[in-house]
């Protein structure tokens, strides 16, 4: 049981780590900000499909990730409860793979839409970004079909091929 925990922590942690390194590559490059966030790491949110650790290592990761990077202290806290719901909906459906295996497809819609409702009104309430409503919610999709689809599922497949290298989530209660 304790090689459990420490397992699980281990792989938050390190996941946690790849999504801030992740994350300031892509801001260094001038893609992780803004109305079209382009975050590489957002591609990390299909791991809760995979394991448990997932959730809050994508959750710590995020908001170190926002700390590190500068943003406002009201977008660190909802940008980070962003990534936080999209991954317990991402592990919610990794947990029905087995009765349903094309759940594989449906995992980073929950990320995308997470981040589509709570991105928008930050930039425009936090930020004061100028536009609409409407155009903060296509934006931020825009960015996050990207990231959590296109890239997310690229590295959903590459982890396919190697399913022992992440213990089922189910295996981490």
């Amino acid at each position: 049981m304790q090689n459990k925990k420490v397992l699980f922590m281990t792989q938050a942690a390190v996941i946690a780590a790849l999504y801030i390194v992740l994350t300031l590559i892509a801001n260094a490059l001038g893609l992780a900000n803004y109305a079209i966030q382009l975050r590489f790491s957002e591609a990390l949110t299909i791991l809760p499909y995979y394991t448990a650790a997932a959730v809050p290592g994508l959750y710590v990761g995020c908001l170190l990730a926002n700390i590190l990077t500068g943003c406002a202290p009201w977008d660190i806290v909802f940008g980070s409860l962003a990534t936080l719901i999209g991954a317990v909906g991402t592990y919610l459906i990794g947990r029905t793979k087995k009765r349903f295996p094309a759940a594989r497809w449906l995992c980073p819609i929950p990320p995308i839409v997470a981040n589509m409702i709570i991105v928008p009104q930050v930039l425009m309430r936090v930020y004061g970004f100028e536009g609409t409503l409407g155009y903060f919610t296509a934006t931020v999709g825009a960015g996050e079909v990207l990231s959590c689809y296109v890239l997310g599922i690229i590295l959903l497949h590459a982890l396919e091929k190697r399913k022992g290298i992440l213990p089922d989530a189910d295996s981490m209660q």
